[in-house]
């Protein structure tokens, strides 16, 4: 019964602390590489994080659909091999949210450092 709770709570603590820190990671990438597709989206998010912070498909879809009607990016279609891709970019609104956002992360940071004892 405990190793279910247990399993039950670290799903929904995970869910809530990674919904969060995906957008955030979102921006922050756009930002650093410009304009991406989904697929590379994800792709850039599995090897900086080592396979550990990649959303689902659907998952991603979803931050990026939330992202864009908060206007923080933008999307438009690109044909790459004779297929079309959706490219999605940061706007100004996102440059400036994402400022305001690296504060609050360099904040958690610094709390997370001084709780686990590190200098």
């Amino acid at each position: 019964m405990l190793g279910r709770n247990k399993e039950k709570a670290l799903k929904k603590l995970r869910k809530e602390l990674r919904s969060g820190l995906y957008s955030y990671l979102v921006l922050s990438l756009l930002e650093r590489e410009g304009e991406l597709h989904g697929y590379a989206i994800r792709k850039k998010l599995r090897q900086l994080s080592n396979g550990k912070l990649v959303p689902s498909e659907g998952a991603l879809y979803d931050i990026l659909k939330s992202l864009r009607k908060y206007r923080l990016l933008e999307d438009f279609w690109v044909e790459v091999n004779g297929r079309p891709r959706k490219y999605y970019r940061l706007t100004n609104l996102g440059r400036e949210v994402l400022g305001e956002l690296k504060k609050e992360v360099e904040d958690v940071v610094e709390v997370l450092k001084k709780l686990e004892g590190f200098r």
